[in-house]
């Protein structure tokens, strides 16, 4: 997939002073609930109108969405405020419907990016279209699996791109419904900067009371948008309640976020800026050589253990370790979260270090 600025264009045409912003609620349930919100969100920052028409659920039995009627409410919705509209696709029918109906932007779940089958079929059927679609991350923390599904529709002709960062699913309790793993999303972000880039807090938080702080974090990060679910009432909602705004709570979200500039040409400020990240390039030059010295140890412990045949996890170690990093990380500001990252990934290198040296002869 090549990079260009084009790829912009379809957000340039918003003209917007401010980040492009969907919202809506999660499923369409009702006729007046959907033309309700609509109402609500027509004179705010918000661009586009969304809601689900059909909900993928893990397990059957629950509610998996109105169906094609629901778009019909969505046109009545458009008529009536002029907000474009946004729905989530699975499958060409879906395609075929949402095109049937008008809705100016299509994307493509986190449940059906891992799948490149499912994704190639929505490219077919969308194949040339001027129609604004939207990749969301795939379930796991996938990069390949991501930019797999961009190149599938963009070789389909689909000029009109950009991705939305929904989060990652992981086994592990963390404050998260779905953990951000940012990274992933500026290595993203790095490789196609003129791709843009949507940050969907309310399934990366999973809680109303967060959706500022991530929100605030991904502009921070420079993204282009925010997709937030919105409801009138949200702790009725058929689907997602915990983590649906009502309209007024979005609207006192706009105010309170901070947008920031993306730069500043004044002298003092990139004087200070060159200075600071000198000072960052010294220290990162420096963690890496007390990794190296450490992984070297790491080789001596593996000498050591060959030669007496002892195994090279050793679990009880490795715990006390980690809670003893956690203690002292928190003493020095740095998060929990933080330390489990960084501490499992030296693990497995010094795993991985020993290893090597018991194998050679």
């Amino acid at each position: 997939m090549e990079n260009n600025k084009s790829m912009r264009n379809w957000l340039e045409a918003f003209q917007l002073s401010h980040p492009l912003v969907i919202a809506g609620p999660c499923s369409a349930e009702t006729e007046e609930q959907v033309l309700a919100v609509a109402r609500e969100l027509k004179d705010s920052d918000v661009s586009i109108f969304r809601a689900g028409i059909w909900k993928p659920r893990t397990r059957p039995g629950g509610f998996e969405g109105v169906g094609e009627i629901g778009l019909k409410w969505l046109q009545k919705a458009k008529a009536e405020t002029g907000l474009l509209l946004a729905v989530e696709v699975a499958n060409a029918q879906h395609v075929k419907l949402a095109l049937e109906h008008d809705i100016d932007v299509l994307w493509i779940g986190a449940r059906t990016t891992v799948n490149p089958f499912a994704v190639q079929e929505i490219a077919d059927a969308l194949k040339n279209t001027d129609k604004i679609v939207l990749l969301k991350n795939p379930v796991n923390p996938d990069l390949s699996l991501w930019l797999g599904g961009l190149e599938r529709l963009y070789n389909a002709g689909i000029k009109k791109l950009g991705v939305i960062h929904r989060g990652f699913s992981t086994y592990e309790k963390t404050k998260y419904r779905n953990i951000p793993e940012w990274q992933l999303a500026i290595e993203l972000q790095s490789r196609f900067p003129d791709l843009p880039l949507i940050c969907d807090p309310s399934h990366i938080s999973g809680r109303r009371d967060m959706i500022l702080e991530v929100s605030q974090q991904a502009l921070d990060l420079n993204y282009d948008g925010l997709m937030i679910e919105t409801h009138c009432n949200p702790d009725k909602a058929w689907s997602d309640a915990a983590q649906q705004v009502t309209p007024d709570a979005l609207k006192q979200i706009f105010i309170d976020l901070k947008i920031r500039k993306a730069t500043d040409d004044a002298d003092d400020y990139n004087q200070k800026l060159a200075g600071l990240r000198a000072q960052i390039d010294e220290i990162d030059s420096k963690i890496i050589n007390i990794l190296a010295k450490r992984m070297k140890v790491a080789e001596q412990i593996g000498l050591l253990k060959k030669e007496k045949n002892v195994a090279v996890l050793q679990s009880t170690r490795w715990h006390q370790i980690l809670e003893k990093m956690i203690e002292e990380g928190e003493q020095k500001g740095l998060s929990e979260e933080f330390i489990l990252k960084l501490f499992k990934a030296v693990h497995q290198e010094s795993i991985s270090h020993q290893e090597k040296v018991i194998r050679e002869k």
